[in-house]
Order: C-alpha cells, then structure tokens, then sequence
C-alpha cells in the first residue's frame, strides 16, 4: 500500500493518492488542482475509485466534482458537513478564493464507526468534530488521515462557522487514546506520528 501526497491550490492542501490492488487508488481530500491530479493519475496509470473527504472546508473539496464527473465516482462526506458541498459560503469558498465554486453533484454520507471498503482497502470513519461539524479522520491499517483537526504539533482552527473548542479538545482525546501508532497525514503540512504528537503536541500531551 503506498501513498502519494499531492499539494494543491493557494492553500496548499494535502491530497493523498492510496493506491491498492493493482493500478487502483482513493484520493483523500481534494481542493483546487483537478488539473494536477488528473496528470498524475495518467502518468502512474492510476485508475481512482472513490474520493473520502475529511470534511467540507473549500480548500478540500473545490476540485472534487470535475474528477468526480470525470471518473463517474463516489464521494463520501459526514452527514454534517454535506451542505458545503453545495454551497460556497458555508465551505468558505467566498472568503478563501476568487476562483468560482463548482458544486458536488452526488455524494454519500458516512458516520462515526462506518467503514468503507475498496478491493483490500479498508477505512474506518472517526468523527472528530471541532474544525467543522462533520470533521473525520480515516483509519487504514496505520494510516491515519486527519484533514484539519490534527497537524504536527498543532491543531486545526475553532473559529470558524461551525467550529467549537470543546468538539476539538474531545476528538483530541479520542485520537490521545487510540491504541497502537499511526502515520499521521494531516490536511497540511508534513506528515507525523501520533506517538509523537501524544509526547509533543500541546493539546494532546493534556489529554
């Protein structure tokens, strides 16, 4: 299983190709650089079978619909943050970007304990409120994908609509008390452990 990590958009946001099986992958997370992805996956011969998405924030989800159409695939969001999909003032699009919005077309909904399955991918949704309301983490195997609620030593923003500081200092606890290590690839920036954030992260080493 290997992962690719793609940065897109004036945000520099992480997109992480999970490959799997043979020339098959899931994107995660997929803001502004369709054009970008699309390249990639024709120059590794990728085929992409679904796009999970840690919640709803533009920056995360402005690409998704032109590779959704392009590749006929599912979108899977939590139940919370489905109307950012559709609405470029609540996923802050007006404020983030001068670039207009495209609107997702067709999703699925996913809640806490779900777990998807792709050939022999299998992830499981953590709800992890506070960024946003629907805020998830993906589980595969040790991988943890973290969208903006846990980066390297830090934490995603509260103060935004829909953000809560208390959700936040909850999911950091949940995340505090998973047992085993993970590779944590976050929204931004570069990559983690969560052994490391639980000794070296702020808010995690209080929980």
């Amino acid at each position: 299983m290997q992962v690719t990590k793609l940065v897109l958009g004036e945000l520099c946001t992480n997109c992480y190709m999970l490959e799997y099986n043979e020339n098959h992958c899931v994107l995660v997370d997929l803001g502004d650089g369709a054009p970008v992805v699309m390249r990639h996956l024709a120059q590794k011969h990728m085929t992409p079978t679904a796009i999970l998405l840690t919640h709803g924030h533009y920056d995360h989800i402005a690409g998704v619909e032109s590779i959704r159409k392009t590749y006929d695939l599912p979108v899977y969001l939590h139940t919370q943050d489905a109307p950012m999909l559709t609405d470029s003032r609540v996923n802050l699009g007006d404020w983030l970007s001068n670039q207009p919005f495209q609107p997702v077309q067709a999703w699925e909904t996913v809640e806490d304990g779900d777990t998807l399955s792709f050939g022999s991918l299998h992830m499981t949704v953590l709800h992890t409120p506070g960024h946003t309301p629907g805020s998830v983490c993906y589980q595969c195997e040790d991988l943890l994908f973290t969208g903006d609620t846990l980066f390297r030593l830090s934490r995603g923003r509260t103060d935004f609509l829909g953000g809560n500081d208390l959700q936040m200092i909850a999911s950091f606890r949940r995340l505090a008390n998973l047992s085993g290590d993970y590779r944590v690839l976050p929204g931004h920036n570069e990559e983690t452990t969560l052994s490391f954030e639980k000794v070296h992260n702020p808010l995690m080493r209080g929980c």
